[in-house]
């Protein structure tokens, strides 16, 4: 079966391809001087792609990978259902449609952030953005969204997977912690999973605010002197929450803290902050980023296995 790809996910499909034992195949993807996309579905890969069930690969970030995303799955759809007519006339014009057998995965799910209307007048981005892509789909798969319940009405079925298994074993491996933590009441329940998986014991950080500009982060229930402590979020993009964390922790006498997370999408300047402030910062490689350590692939080949069993 094919596991396909464009340009921003092209390893983490790879990866895919060999952890399922399917085949990978690259789209022709590249850009005009004026920065448009353009996708195609090379002619030695329709056969493989109308044969059998197909996974496309895609990060939705940053806002080009989109469009990207739209333009493989209208290029895909358009291959199994049989429209192969080109300006020139060349090779055969319509074939029997195959059917359905169109699944995405999305490592990061941009927009994911905009789950709910918070003022008047906002978009739920991440629902819109997901109704777009389910146009053209049979199926999604999400890697650690962050608010699943946002995608909880759409036309299509959703594998909602979560690396939080292979972060427990990777930090189990290098880190050893005495102790996980959530930098928050949000990211309770992955944290608790990988302390769970690990068997070492759990906390999460509570914020008071002092006064109008000061937040005082402070662990509940939770001894930590002289222990190595892992902070567990699904992302990390500043490093401002897990900076203050780690400082909180180091106050009640923490010997070693380090950073966990699925998406790490690293903005401004986060890796030298981080630096600065934790002992280690551990990602997937959902997205590019330095300090990807944990593939990402048997989790979404999870969500794959799941979806060929409920759809097909």
């Amino acid at each position: 079966m094919p596991v396909v790809s464009g340009s921003n996910a092209a390893d983490l499909a790879a990866s895919l391809a060999e952890e399922l034992g399917w085949e990978h195949h690259p789209l022709e993807v590249r850009r005009f001087p004026d920065s448009e996309g353009y996708v195609r579905v090379p002619q030695t890969s329709i056969s493989a792609i109308r044969e059998e069930p197909v996974v496309l690969v895609s990060t939705t970030f940053p806002d080009s990978g989109i469009v990207e995303a739209l333009l493989m799955l209208e290029s895909i759809y358009d291959v199994r259902r049989g429209d192969l007519s080109n300006l020139k006339g060349e090779g055969e014009q319509s074939i029997d449609d195959v059917g359905p057998g169109i699944f995405l995965a999305v490592p990061y799910f941009g927009y994911s952030r905009q789950d709910k209307k918070f003022q008047q007048g906002e978009v739920i981005s991440a629902k819109l953005l997901a109704r777009l892509l389910t146009r053209r789909c049979d199926g999604l798969i999400v890697l650690d969204l962050h608010a699943p319940e946002v995608l909880s009405d759409l036309d299509v079925p959703v594998s909602f997977v979560s690396s939080m298994p292979e972060i427990a074993s990777h930090l189990q491996q290098f880190v050893q912690p005495d102790f996980v933590l959530s930098p928050d009441k949000g990211a309770i329940e992955r944290a608790s999973h990988v302390a769970k998986a690990i068997g070492c014991n759990f906390s999460y950080l509570e914020k008071t605010r002092i006064d109008a500009h000061t937040i005082e982060h402070k662990a509940k229930d939770l001894e930590v002197d002289g222990a190595i402590v892992a902070i567990v979020d699904d992302m990390i993009s500043t490093g401002g929450t897990i900076c203050k964390a780690s400082d909180a922790l180091r106050r009640q006498g923490a010997t070693a803290v380090h950073a966990a997370c699925t998406h790490g999408l690293f903005t401004g300047g986060a890796i030298t902050r981080l630096a600065n402030h934790v002992d280690g910062v551990h990602a997937t490689d959902s997205l590019p980023n330095p300090r990807s350590v944990v593939s990402g692939a048997p989790a979404i080949a999870r969500g794959v296995k799941d979806l060929i069993s409920r759809v097909l």
